[in-house]
């Protein structure tokens, strides 16, 4: 994904990645990425919870305000549910 983002943002396109395993986005160093701390398989958390989905996607989406990289931020919130 990350050589991907790097040639969509060679060619002016800005990219922004949702990563579930900190240590890789850090090594790999995105443009720019949003760490959730959430099991594999659940990058937006909880299944049928479009409102704490939306903030994920707001939160990744608010990176794109960074012009240059790489960015890593972290996700402030759990993922609201017990079995995730």
């Amino acid at each position: 994904m990350c050589v991907i983002a790097r040639v969509l943002e060679e060619s002016g396109l800005s990219t922004v990645s949702i990563a579930l395993v900190k240590e890789h986005a850090a090594k790999v160093k995105p443009p720019r990425a949003l760490f959730v701390p959430f099991p594999y398989g659940y990058p937006l958390g909880k299944p049928d919870d479009p409102e704490f989905q939306h903030r994920v996607m707001g939160a990744a989406l608010e990176l794109l305000d960074y012009r240059e990289g790489p960015v890593l931020a972290d996700f402030p919130e759990e993922s609201g549910s017990p079995e995730l």
